[in-house]
Formats: C-alpha cells, sequence, structure tokens
C-alpha cells in the first residue's frame, strides 16, 4: 500500500510518497528537517515616508542660531526632486522669530542641478526663482544651480515672523515639489524639525 502525505516548507508544498516498493528495496527516507528561519524582512516600498534626521538641524542657544542641513536630491523620491528625502513641504522647519538662520546646501542629485532659497508663501507655486523673504536668504546661482556635489552656505535673521518657503530656484523644480516649510514663529523658543501632514501642505 502506498500513502501520500503533504510537508509544508516555507510557502511551498511538497509532496512525499512513503512505501515500499517491491525489488530493490527503496531508501529509507530522509530525518525530518526543521522549517527554514523565516525571511528577512522586505526593504520597505519607496513610498514610505521619508525619516527625519536629527542631525540635520542643530541649535545655539547662546547665540540664537539655528543651522539646517539642506540635502538636494537626497533619495530618488520625486525623481531626486527633493530636499532631505521630502518633497511638496513634507518638512517643516521653525525657528522663533530674529534667530540667526544658517542653511548648509549640498547638492547630493548626481543628474541635475539645484539650488535653495527662502520666499514668501505664493499661490500658485512660482516656476521659478523670486526675490527672497530676507537679505541674502538664497545659494549662489539661483537659476543655474549648483552641480552635483557643489555646497554652499545660506546665512539670515529671520526678522519677521509668518510661513515661508525654501524653495528650488532652478525653473521648473520648485513647481515640481522641490519645496519646504519654514515657519518663523514668535511664540516657539527653540527650532524644530516636523513632518508636514499633507493636511498642512
Amino acid at each position: 500500500m502506498t500513502r501520500r502525505f503533504c510537508v509544508l516548507v516555507g510557502m511551498a508544498m511538497v509532496s512525499v510518497r512513503a512505501g515500499m516498493a517491491q525489488n530493490p528495496p527503496a531508501p529509507p527516507p530522509p530525518p525530518p528537517q526543521a522549517p527554514p528561519a523565516a525571511a528577512p524582512a522586505r526593504p520597505a516600498p519607496t513610498t514610505q515616508s521619508p525619516q527625519i534626521d536629527c542631525n540635520w538641524l542643530s541649535v545655539d542657544s547662546a547665540t540664537k542660531t539655528a543651522t539646517f542641513q539642506l540635502t538636494a536630491g537626497l533619495t530618488a523620491l520625486n525623481s531626486a526632486l527633493n530636499f532631505n528625502g521630502f518633497k511638496d513641504g513634507g518638512l517643516t522647519v521653525t525657528v522663533p522669530v530674529n534667530w540667526n538662520v544658517v542653511i548648509q546646501f549640498t547638492n547630493h542629485d548626481g543628474m541635475l542641478p539645484h539650488s535653495a532659497e527662502v520666499i514668501d508663501t505664493v499661490k500658485p507655486m512660482p516656476a521659478g526663482p523670486l526675490d527672497p523673504a530676507f537679505p541674502r536668504a538664497m545659494t549662489v546661482r539661483l537659476t543655474q544651480g549648483l552641480g552635483s556635489g557643489e555646497k554652499d552656505t545660506i546665512r539670515f535673521t529671520a526678522s519677521k515672523a509668518g510661513s515661508y518657503l525654501i524653495f528650488c530656484g532652478v525653473p521648473g523644480h520648485g513647481l515640481a515639489g522641490m519645496w519646504l516649510h519654514l515657519r518663523v514663529s514668535a511664540t516657539d523658543k527653540q527650532p524644530t524639525l516636523t513632518a508636514t501632514s499633507s493636511a498642512g501642505r
């Protein structure tokens, strides 16, 4: 008599036959094995929300200076048209009014030039650069952009409370989603970084 039974191994179903054959005798079945270890977790899909790195923002309360590391094209999100992996205002930098702001800009995108400037919140979104909201609140070569690996430092005083954008001035980039929120607060006492909900954009 031949019996048939199934053993579940991982996700595959294996059918094993057990029984006796007439001539020659069948070799004994192999000893049962432990099921394989669970496969490692799959990488998160690219649609997962980007994460804030606490190293992006440093604060010197004595000099009232907030230093923000701004990286263009940090990830492939939005065809690398992003700042720090965020697009369409998905990240908000908040600084108290009258604090000094230092934005250390780096273009990480291997293909496209990028720039940055702080502009007033406007609708509709502009297609290219505007006058900065604060004196000197822009990188060099605003329209041309800085090439891959190039850096610049923006320094200004956040002298007016309100809502602003950190915007890529290369024509079409900001319009395509390459911008973050900058909030200058009359009530906050310390600079912060927060993810912005889609309702707040």
